[in-house]
């Protein structure tokens, strides 16, 4: 379901303990107006951490701003807080590599072509974790080849040996997506987006079958679109009337499919 309403106080109307996983993007920075939302990564934190189950994993899309050459740290802040003050473990933070980003034209810094992707654990383990969807095709896969000389601790070295490449691979902690057409139109009515197969990968391998996925800052509504497509169960939440009408308005017209979306993934 869509909820319009302040996430904060949504979020301390949930009960402990009753939330499988958590996809989101945070406005980060003031980079953008949100029909005037303020912001306040410490109490976002502190509920979805009470909500969330032993094991369940927080996962946020988020960058920093560049003011005079310097960038602002918001990301990194929000790391340590979240696990020193609220009690996360930091599980991973991987890279969402943006392919045909703008900034080409800027002389003075690189183009900013990725967001972090950290993955907060609440407890020991994750609960559920099924990477296979995350796969991506080996270079050599299927070939006989010689190496896994691999260097151990005390500092000797193992022998070569003939390995046999898996034609599959873990795509490790960089994921690459294609951001160029990515999604409808109605979902581009939002000024800031995540593709399509980026909350699609995180709720494969992270939540549950029928288990509850939650975006406390929804937006156009693309991680709750994932979660029906992969029949899970989801909750919505944006203070913008505007942005949760055009998350509906998604969630009866669209449906995200694997085949069509590794197109994606794979380009």
């Amino acid at each position: 379901m869509i909820i319009c309403a302040n996430n904060v106080d949504y979020l301390k109307e949930l009960p402990d303990n009753s939330v499988d996983m958590c996809i989101t993007s945070p406005p980060y920075d003031s980079l953008r107006d949100y029909n005037g939302y303020s912001l306040d990564f410490d109490q976002v934190g502190d509920q979805l951490f009470r909500v969330l189950k032993e094991g369940s994993i927080a996962a946020v899309v988020i960058q920093d701003s560049t003011k005079d050459f310097g960038k602002s740290l918001t990301s990194f802040r929000l790391i340590v807080d979240w696990c020193d003050r609220v009690g996360f473990k930091l599980f991973e933070n991987c890279i969402y590599s943006k392919q045909g980003v703008e900034g080409a034209w800027w002389k003075k810094r690189f183009r900013v072509d990725h967001e972090y992707i950290p993955l907060f654990l609440k407890g020991q383990r994750p609960m559920y974790f099924d990477k296979e969807g995350l796969k991506i095709p080996s270079k050599h896969g299927g070939k006989t080849m010689t190496g896994a000389a691999v260097r151990k601790k005390d500092g000797s070295q193992e022998k070569s040996r003939k390995v046999i490449i898996n034609k599959m691979k873990c795509r490790g902690t960089i994921w690459n997506y294609n951001t160029c057409g990515d999604g409808s139109k109605l979902k581009h009515k939002h000024p800031a987006t995540f593709p399509e197969m980026l909350p699609y990968d995180l709720i494969e391998c992270f939540c549950p079958p029928n288990g509850l996925v939650i975006d406390p800052f929804n937006g156009s509504g693309t991680t709750c679109v994932a979660a029906k497509s992969l029949n899970r169960r989801y909750i919505g939440i944006d203070v913008s009337e505007e942005y949760c009408q055009i998350a509906n308005e998604r969630l009866q017209n669209e449906k995200m499919q694997r085949k069509d979306l590794n197109e994606q993934k794979n380009s």
